[in-house]
């Protein structure tokens, strides 16, 4: 265990001296004292490490070193083989000013701008209605107030799932992002709020955090970025999928307002009454107008009617049949009477007679005296009957 420390401190103490930037969490600067001890920390990360100094050099700082304060320290790396711990022997300590954390701010602007996680096509919607709204915020804070009041007064059955957290500070960054993680992955939350009051830029630095804005940009939940006051604009901003300026803004902007959606029923409700009843009584007019037509209004009617002119026709059509027959009957009666007229027994019936010649078994009509020589054997037909004679001798 000796040789490895020996071998550990050895190879550090090889380093050369390093600049370091960092957040001063805790100084330790004890009266009389020749050495200070600090700790210095990563805002990123959970990663923290201890500085020595000249108790002299932070008592000739101005404005004095306090914690939270960002800093840039020169020194070099030293190993203690007794306790086992690495720490920085550092000799000189720059404080980082406005200026340049608003111009890293700046660049880290342009980075993210360029990587497209201010692209408004990524942002995603707010839900209509939350089934439970993720707040991070500071405990007991004016800005965790306003949040729960404003959404509980527009939507008063809202729930909250509330994560109370360092909102500035070095412990600011990992616990928003534990938390952030952690609303991330409850299946019943349906947005995030990341809610703080205004402050100064040192205070709002937490918000334009490099892992914080990558990790709003990663959420799956829609992310709400309430931070400072109108004129303040953290990072965050945005990154998240809706900015508003204030904690209020935040409470009002996360669930609808109930006195609204209720007007806005019963105006729906009256649309939909006077679409139905437009649509009855539109309805009920083309009914009334096609029952007001003959054939629903008089179904039997045109029945009757055609009825009567069957009947007309029947009739039309027995009266020409029988005036047809009736007019056949008289032709054919005086066809029959001119028949009668020209025929045999008509001339018979007036006093004349046929007289045939009868011989040989054949009859035949005598048309002239040579045809009748003396005792040719005749028959006379008259009206009634036929009587026979015999042609006597002419000399006689």
């Amino acid at each position: 265990m000796r040789t490895v420390a020996r071998k550990i401190a050895d190879w550090i103490n090889r380093l050369g001296s390093i600049w370091v930037e960092g957040q001063i969490t805790q100084i330790s600067l004890r009266p009389g004292a020749a050495t200070a001890f600090l700790t210095l920390r990563d805002p990123s990360a959970d990663v923290s490490l201890t500085l020595t100094c000249a108790a002299s050099m932070l008592r000739r700082m101005d404005p004095p070193l306090t914690d939270g304060s960002r800093v840039v320290v020169h020194g070099k790396p030293t190993f203690f083989v007794g306790r086992g711990t690495l720490s920085l022997r550092i000799d000189e300590i720059r404080a980082v000013g406005i200026g340049e954390l608003l111009a890293r701010i700046e660049r880290l602007r342009q980075l993210l701008k360029a990587e497209g996680l201010f692209d408004p096509a990524r942002k995603r919607p707010l839900p209509f209605l939350p089934n439970r709204v993720g707040l991070i915020t500071g405990r007991a804070s004016a800005a965790e107030h306003d949040v729960l009041t404003n959404a509980r007064l527009r939507w008063p059955a809202v729930q909250f799932e509330i994560r109370n957290v360092a909102v500035q500070g070095s412990t600011a960054v990992p616990q928003i992002l534990a938390a952030l993680q952690e609303l991330d992955e409850m299946a019943e939350v349906d947005v995030i709020v990341l809610a703080r009051g205004g402050g100064s830029v040192e205070d709002l630095l937490p918000f334009s955090d490099e892992a914080l804005c990558r990790a709003v940009a990663a959420c799956r939940t829609p992310v709400v970025s309430a931070i400072g006051h109108e004129p303040d604009s953290p990072l965050v901003d945005h990154v998240a999928d809706v900015r508003c300026s204030t904690p209020t803004g935040a409470g009002k902007r996360v669930v609808p307002d109930v006195a609204e959606e209720a007007q806005r029923i019963r105006q729906l409700r009256d649309r939909a009454r006077r679409a139905l009843h437009g649509w009855v009584d539109r309805e009920r007019r083309l009914l009334d107008a096609l029952r007001s037509r003959p054939v629903l209004a008089d179904p039997f009617g045109p029945l009757e009617r055609r009825a009567e002119q069957v009947g007309q026709l029947r009739d039309r059509a027995r009266r020409a049949m029988t005036t047809a027959l009736n007019t056949e009957r008289q032709a054919l009666t005086a066809t029959r009477s001119r028949l009668t007229t020209l025929g045999p027994a008509a001339t018979l019936a007036r006093g004349y007679a046929i007289v045939q010649r009868v011989e040989d078994g054949v009859d035949g009509v005598l048309r002239s005296v040579d045809d009748a020589p003396p005792g040719t054997h005749l028959r006379v037909r008259v009206v009634d009957g036929a009587v026979h004679a015999v042609v006597p001798d002419r000399a006689g």
